[in-house]
């Protein structure tokens, strides 16, 4: 959006697109913080892992329909003892001790705890 108001003043003093003129007239912009983009937000660890799981256990843990359970809102050591299951082969599923292997314990411990946060 600023880009469109430089070119406008650019066609309003009608000086040609060169790096000197751009630096001249950018440059400060940039310095004083007038054309800085506003940071990405923030996106927690628990939030990035979990979206392996969005799948099967929907966005933030909330299952549609009843063929697997809802991960949001279960308590953090009921989640975490299951993963750790799947992951040591005790507990049995179609993929669960499949894709639980491929994540550390804290990444367990992780998810865990975000899907604990979930309602």
């Amino acid at each position: 959006m600023i880009f469109k108001y430089v070119t406008k003043l650019f066609l309003a003093l009608r000086w040609t697109w060169t790096w000197t003129g751009t630096c001249t007239l950018i440059l400060p912009l940039l310095l004083t913080g007038n054309l800085a983009c506003a940071a990405p937000p923030e996106i927690s660890a628990g939030a990035r892992l979990a979206t392996g799981c969005a799948n099967c256990h929907g966005m933030n843990g909330k299952t549609q329909g009843d063929v697997l359970p809802s991960l949001a809102g279960q308590e953090k050591t009921v989640l975490l003892t299951s993963l750790k299951e799947y992951k040591a082969g005790q507990r049995t599923a179609t993929v669960m001790h499949q894709i639980a292997k491929g994540y550390t314990d804290e990444q367990l411990e992780i998810l865990a705890a975000y899907f604990a946060t979930q309602k």
